[in-house]
């Protein structure tokens, strides 16, 4: 980085990349990332609803205090969206690498190294707040569930890497089989919810993980293949994901919600299953029938230089949104409540969000320049391939210790305060991928 790009506000950086951006790319790809990173962090912000009763902090959600919010879920999930975009960058990713010459090695080692190492310091950050906990013998009960809910944004990049890893298995099978690749993958995951829901093989559900965001994943290589067809086309794949969706919550066991509600005993995401196909079907069919008039819209400076800044700090954003969240509850519990006092769900509660999302926002973009740097890498000076065996055991171990602190959080009743092999797994998978021997920018 120049000084002279140091020099220059974040707008401005952003107004240079979004002017040098090249006729040819998709730029609806990138508006869709941001925009669904947004609709991701105000979710969350809105879905948790910290309040104070009877002097005790709780953290209810409000989809269980208000059901109608329920429905809402099928436009504010936005997961299968995550894949449909990543199935087209990845698949034009790995196209210029194998234009390149370069091996999957060279391919992974990048896409990991992006992926991996700004989820590094989120995990330190926690295990100091757990760490100091203990030494003061602080009152741990709600730090657990709070450590828990934190890390809920990277039990996406567990399964997003996983996907990513497979990308030239599944892009070979698209060049075979086009679009049957997706409806393979979706008979699959058919069969696999038989075996849940009729046989009672619950555990059999875990392997829709692959299945349902694969098949997702396939939409997003159609889409960069142009093989989903025009508006009319995409507008019938919306009509049928939809009316898949209505039939599987109607006639089926699935609940209404597109995310996980306390107090539920079938989840729609933990693990994923039809809806979710269906819901990226529908998602899918909508926001591509929108892709000529958005880009069209992209074309304006402003709004693309808006798309490109986000898009810089994409993964910082997702990162931390929550943790912000806690933080700034924290805080207010620390005040005397100011704030938590008011009922989930009222008309005082919803007339003061704004405000809520006005504060959150505002400490969020306060840390942002803080964090960025481990978003934003040098590239590694050539050559740097590492080895397929290590890149995947690091990818491996890395997503084994993330997934278990994803679901049992960081803090712990142990001597330190923190799940100490779970929290170093993710540390070792970034040494065996390459990532802690290199230098951030």
């Amino acid at each position: 980085m120049t000084t002279e790009t140091k020099k220059r506000n974040v707008w401005q950086q952003a107004a240079h990349l979004a002017e040098k951006t090249p006729e040819n790319r998709n730029r609806y790809v990138d508006f869709l990332r941001a925009f669904s990173i947004i609709i991701v962090i105000f979710g969350h912000w809105l879905v948790v609803a910290p309040y104070i009763k009877n002097g005790e902090i709780l953290l209810p959600d409000i989809l269980s205090i208000s059901p109608w919010t329920q429905w809402l879920t099928w436009i504010v999930q936005v997961m299968p969206v995550f894949f449909i975009v990543g199935g087209f960058s990845n698949s034009i990713s790995w196209q210029s690498a194998q234009k390149r010459g370069e091996g999957y090695s060279v391919w992974f080692a990048a896409r990991l190294r992006r992926l991996i190492s700004p989820v590094l310091p989120v995990l330190v950050i926690w295990a100091i707040i757990g760490i100091i906990a203990k030494l003061f013998n602080a009152d741990t009960t709600i730090l657990q569930p709070a450590s828990t809910f934190a890390l809920l944004p990277a039990w996406f990049l567990v399964v997003y890497i996983v996907v990513v890893s497979l990308v030239p298995l599944v892009y070979r099978a698209w060049e075979r089989f086009k679009l049957g690749s997706f409806w393979i993958l979706a008979a699959a995951a058919i069969l696999v919810d038989i075996g849940v829901f009729l046989l009672g093989w619950k555990a059999l559900g875990w392997v829709n993980y692959i299945f349902v965001w694969v098949a997702v994943h396939q939409l997003g290589v159609a889409w960069q293949a142009q093989s989903m067809g025009e508006s009319r086309k995409t507008l019938l794949w919306a009509f049928w994901g939809i009316a898949a969706l209505i039939a599987l919550v109607m006639l089926g066991p699935y609940p209404i919600s597109m995310v996980s509600v306390q107090g539920e005993e079938i989840s729609n995401t933990l693990p994923p299953n039809l809806t979710m196909l269906a819901l990226g079907v529908f998602q899918g069919g909508i926001l591509l029938s929108l892709e000529k008039p958005l880009r069209k819209w992209l074309s304006n400076l402003k709004i693309w230089t808006a798309t490109v800044l986000i898009n810089g700090m994409i993964m910082t954003l997702f990162l931390w949104h929550v943790t912000v969240l806690i933080l700034v509850a924290g805080l207010a519990l620390a005040l005397g409540g100011i704030g938590l006092g008011i009922a989930p769900g009222t008309l005082a509660w919803w007339l003061t969000r704004p405000i809520w999302i006005l504060i959150l926002g505002t400490v969020l973009l306060t840390l942002v320049p803080i964090f960025l740097r481990y978003e934003r890498l040098r590239p590694l000076p050539p050559p740097s391939t590492t080895p397929t065996w290590r890149l995947l055991l690091g990818a491996l171990l890395f997503c084994a210790g993330l997934a278990i602190l994803t679901l049992n959080g960081i803090t712990s009743d142990n001597w330190l305060g923190i799940r100490i092999v779970e929290f170093t797994l993710p540390f070792i998978g970034a040494v065996f991928v390459g990532i802690l021997s290199t230098s951030k920018a």
